[in-house]
Order: structure tokens, then C-alpha cells, then sequence
């Protein structure tokens, strides 16, 4: 797999320490409030695990899985719901933890879609965040890493379902991308 990456942008060292510092902030950002906390599946699940055992706060956890890429790199901007929430979030305080940020659109969806069931706050927390691809208007209130416009994957986030194994992110080589 590393033969497939052009270099590495965020080592194992960094992220963790990151996810540490975003723990450390959301401790005392929820400090006397129950968090609700959704992971995006599957790209969130290995940061949200780790960002989790950061957090030393009552809290619920819940899944929600998404589709805009299918085995595209770039979103096709039409969202449906893969698997919708186990629990309702009425009332209570929700932060939704996501890989990254490319376009937006699919987070922007999916906070539309959360707000009509009345929580009563939505914050995001993404590991990554890729401003300069912006479409739609979302705001990250947690942010790990803002990254220049490459394709990147390991610690979670794939290409075709592989390298979310890696420790770290890298950059994937365009020609494994592009056949």
C-alpha cells in the first residue's frame, strides 16, 4: 500500500496528538452537557475511536452512514441516507464527527437533516478539512488539520474501500486513482 502514496502529509505522532488537543477542547466545551456524539461511517470510525477515548464527559454515540462518492473521487453531490440513527437526538446536545471536509455538501446535508429532528445544539468536529474545495457553507467548530487539495487516505479514509488501515495520512499517488 505505502508504494501507492506520494509522500506523507500528517504522521501517527501528529494526528494523535491533535486528537488529543480536540479531546481537550470538547471536555471543556460540553463540560455540563450529556454529548450526543454521531461518527460519519465509515471514513470518521478510526478518529472518532480514538477522539472518544479523549473525552472524559457522559455521552451517547450513534452512526450514520452516507453515500456521495460511490468509487468516484469527487462527490457527486446527491446524498442518501446508507443507515440513519439507532436513537433520537431531541433535546440533546449532538457533535458529529466526520473525516473531512471537501465540498461540504454532503455535511451541510446531513446537519439539514439533524436539525429538523430538534436537537438542542449541533457542533461539527472533522480531522480534516479542505477549504479551498468548498461549495456549500458549513461551519467546523472543531478542525484536526487543514489540508491543501490532494487526494488523501489512511487513518480511516479509502480509495475503492483500501489504505483506511494506515496510521497516517498520505497523499495516493494520481495514477492509482486515475485508471
Amino acid at each position: 500500500m505505502e508504494q501507492d502514496l506520494d509522500k506523507v502529509i500528517l504522521s501517527k505522532e501528529q494526528i494523535s496528538e491533535r486528537v488529543r488537543e480536540l479531546g481537550e477542547i470538547i471536555n471543556q466545551d460540553y463540560s455540563d452537557k450529556q454529548l450526543f456524539v454521531i461518527g460519519i461511517l465509515r471514513g470518521a470510525a478510526v478518529f472518532m475511536a480514538d477522539l472518544i477515548r479523549q473525552i472524559d464527559l457522559p455521552m451517547e454515540l450513534d452512526f450514520m452512514a452516507v453515500s456521495s462518492y460511490g468509487i468516484s473521487t469527487k462527490s457527486s453531490g446527491v446524498v442518501r441516507i446508507v443507515k440513519d440513527l439507532d436513537s433520537t437526538i431531541t433535546d440533546k446536545d449532538v457533535l458529529i464527527v466526520e473525516d473531512i471536509v471537501d465540498s461540504g455538501l454532503t455535511l451541510k446535508y446531513i446537519v439539514e437533516n439533524l436539525k429538523s429532528r430538534k436537537p438542542a445544539s449541533i457542533r461539527l468536529c472533522t480531522l480534516l478539512d479542505k477549504p479551498s474545495r468548498r461549495v456549500a457553507d458549513v461551519e467546523v467548530q472543531y478542525n484536526g488539520f487543514i489540508i491543501p487539495d490532494e487526494f488523501v487516505v489512511g487513518y480511516g479514509l479509502d480509495y475503492g474501500e483500501k489504505y483506511r488501515n494506515l496510521p497516517y495520512i498520505g497523499v495516493l499517488k494520481p495514477e492509482v486513482y486515475s485508471k
